[in-house]
C-alpha cells in the first residue's frame, strides 16, 4: 500500500505523529497511550501496514468497516 494511504488511514483513526526519526517517522495513538514507527518507503507491504495499526491498537487498512 502507498505510505500516503498508510498515513490518512491513521490520521482517521486518532492516530498523531509524534516525531520524525532517522528513517522512520514515529506515530502515536494518543487514546491507547502506543508508539509504532513507519517507515518512510513510497509502499508499505500490507503486512507491515497490518502489524503498524496493531501496535497502534486501530483496524487494520483492508478490513471494511460495517
Amino acid at each position: 500500500m502507498k505510505r500516503r494511504d498508510l498515513i490518512r488511514h491513521l490520521t482517521d483513526h486518532g492516530c498523531e505523529l509524534v516525531r520524525e526519526g532517522g528513517s522512520h517517522s514515529w506515530w502515536g495513538n494518543p487514546v491507547l497511550n502506543r508508539r509504532s514507527a513507519v517507515p518512510r518507503h513510497r509502499e508499505v507491504s500490507g503486512y507491515l501496514a497490518k502489524k503498524i495499526c496493531q501496535d497502534l491498537g486501530i483496524p487494520d487498512p483492508g478490513e471494511k468497516s460495517a
